[in-house]
């Protein structure tokens, strides 16, 4: 006989029940940008899956191949890569993923490229996105957001609201942090924190890290909301015996080395050159009226001479005469192969396409070795891996 009491009793017991289970699934629902399944995955990951957007020929891409770390468990593989232009594409594919035209790399405008299709090639735990400088560089128009380039960002930030990677990585000039008064560089963050990722911006100074060259650049490293990983800014006290020096770094440099074509210099820019002392430019040296440079605005890099016993100064990937880089000892631009020393490529590391093409893809690349450091630092974010670090350059509320 079922007794009133009993009645309650079972109808409170299942009410009960009903409560418990609304409030565990309560708790169970987490915001769109941190999918549930994928928390406990990914705070265990060891092998990091990238992508690449605005992927460059593969500074970042062949750090993330060499980056390695105590427990060898960990590391980066290559998933997938984009990039605009067809001669880089095809120097990632064969350098980086170790074939030609991988299927893995896709040529194509970021701004028609399928998202979807991406997904399609597999899930991906690291996004990298070096996006276009053009806007905010310090030798450019300075246009920022109101430029071709400049809102490119964006899918970036579309990518990591579509794929949540645990950690993603960017990169840009360091006068993204100046430009228009730092608006543009706060409005960056601000749409990366907003997509779910504790952020750690840094200026980067290469030559500080081991790179025989004077390349500033911010980089942004970011870890999903939910991953209890933090990412410090590895210091570069380790490296501070490194020889950056334009001498060691253009030594020795075999005859049978790809790229190292010389450039054919004009009789009139051989006579300017072999006037220019080594460190000094067209405008500082003391030329003669016929061979000055006759320009409203004087770029100290125009005809600058290395110094042998100094860093370089920024290799860059455009700009007309004057803008090569030149040898301290020869009157000559330098070679690729050795503009690709300077950015600490290796000499096995074939570039694709014709000699202006190849001197582009060096000038727009993240130097390997820097790329390499920040890298393994990431990994030992993971793995629990102690090592030396300093403050950020910025901070972010």
């Amino acid at each position: 006989m079922i007794t009133h009491d009993s009645q309650s009793r079972e109808l409170r017991e299942k009410q009960l029940a009903l409560e418990a289970s609304l409030a565990a699934a309560e708790q169970a629902v987490v915001p769109h940008r941190v999918p549930a399944e994928r928390t406990t995955e990914d705070s265990r990951r060891r092998d990091f899956r990238l992508g690449e957007l605005f992927s460059g020929p593969g500074g970042l891409g062949m750090g993330a191949l060499q980056a390695r770390i105590d427990d060898e468990e960990y590391r980066f593989v290559h998933q997938w890569s984009n990039d605009f232009d067809r001669d880089t594409c095809r120097t990632y594919s064969q350098n980086v993923v170790g074939r030609e035209n991988s299927p893995s790399v896709l040529h194509g405008d970021i701004r028609t490229l399928n998202y979807d299709d991406l997904a399609a090639r597999g899930s991906i735990d690291a996004l990298a996105f070096g996006f276009p400088c053009n806007d905010f560089s310090q030798v450019g128009e300075k246009k920022g957001f109101d430029g071709e380039f400049g809102p490119l960002y964006t899918y970036g930030i579309k990518a990591l609201d579509r794929f949540q990677p645990a950690v993603f990585i960017a990169e840009n000039v360091g006068g993204l942090s100046s430009n228009k008064e730092g608006e543009a560089f706060k409005q960056i963050l601000k749409d990366m924190r907003a997509a779910g990722y504790r952020l750690t911006p840094h200026l980067y100074k290469f030559e500080q890290y081991g790179v025989p060259q004077a390349r500033h650049r911010i980089i942004i490293v970011g870890i999903r909301d939910d991953l209890d990983k933090n990412f410090r800014v590895p210091s570069p006290a380790p490296y501070a015996d490194v020889d950056v020096s334009t001498r060691t770094a253009l030594s020795e440099i075999p005859a049978s080395a790809p790229n190292q074509e010389l450039t054919r210099q004009s009789a009139n820019v051989i006579e300017r050159l072999n006037l220019i002392q080594p460190g000094e430019n067209a405008f500082t040296a003391d030329l003669p009226e016929r061979l000055q440079i006759n320009t409203r605005t004087r770029i100290s890099q125009i005809y600058k001479r290395l110094h042998p016993d100094k860093p370089s100064y920024t290799v860059t990937g455009s700009g007309g005469g004057g803008t090569h880089v030149y040898h301290w000892g020869e009157p000559r631009a330098l070679t690729n192969r050795e503009r690709a020393r300077l950015q600490t490529f290796p000499d096995s590391f074939e570039f694709c396409g014709s000699k202006e093409s190849v001197r582009k893809q060096i000038g727009m690349a993240v130097p390997v070795r820097g790329a390499q450091i920040i890298l393994e630092a990431v990994l030992r974010s993971f793995a629990g891996e102690e090592y030396e670090w300093v403050n950020p350059s910025f901070a972010v509320v």
